[in-house]
């Protein structure tokens, strides 16, 4: 199945990561542009590999492994990119430790509920969370390289700090429900049946 279309689209959003991480070293105009339209390209295929996957009837064990990982290595490369070159400095980082905070707790949490085989859905707002977290990323790529009659760089700060708070919600309502699993009483294992001259059985 890692073959399959909704699989390759999901490799395809780390192959690039590297491509992306490469034009920021690199002046002039068309790097930042060609960095925003793969990155760009690579935030659609989080939509696509997931309908793909569902219309296709082609879900699998390997693609909800990859997909997330996928969406958090790309925003985490892109957001150290952006301090790395000073597009982000001083208080504006904060909005991006944030971010990256939440997807550790958020990995932790899944991984927590995983072992307990129960799932966390997506929140409506966490999808908007994405839109705009992705939108912002995206502005920030570009920065001067946008058009001088745009504020490009501060309509992406802009988005960057609305994403942060967005975080904060629904990083908070995913903590909330992930701790009600963990302050639930642990299941109570069946008693074992005693054996003949009063002794429990300990074979399983």
């Amino acid at each position: 199945m890692l073959t399959s279309l909704p699989n390759l689209l999901t490799l395809s959003r780390i192959a690039v990561i590297p491509v992306i991480i490469g034009l920021f070293f690199l002046t002039g105009p068309w790097a930042a542009w060609t960095a925003c339209g793969l990155f760009a390209a690579a935030a659609i295929t989080d939509y696509l590999d997931g309908y793909l996957a569902r219309v296709m009837d082609q879900t699998s064990p390997v693609g909800k492994f990859l997909d997330p990982i996928a969406d958090k290595l790309l925003v985490a490369a892109v957001l150290f990119m952006l301090v790395a070159v000073d597009r982000l400095q001083g208080i504006s980082v904060l909005p991006a430790v944030v971010i990256l905070l939440r997807e550790v707790l958020v990995s932790g949490l899944r991984e927590f509920l995983a072992s307990l085989q129960v799932g966390m859905p997506v929140s409506r707002l966490a999808k908007w969370k994405t839109t705009i977290q992705m939108s912002a990323l995206g502005f920030l790529i570009v920065g001067d390289a946008g058009p001088a009659t745009v504020p490009v760089a501060e309509i992406g700060m802009a988005g960057l700090w609305l994403a942060g708070v967005f975080t904060l919600v629904t990083g908070w309502d995913y903590m909330r429900a992930g701790w009600q699993h963990m302050m639930a009483p642990a299941p109570r294992r069946p008693a074992r049946a005693p054996q003949p001259g009063g002794k429990t059985s300990t074979a399983g």
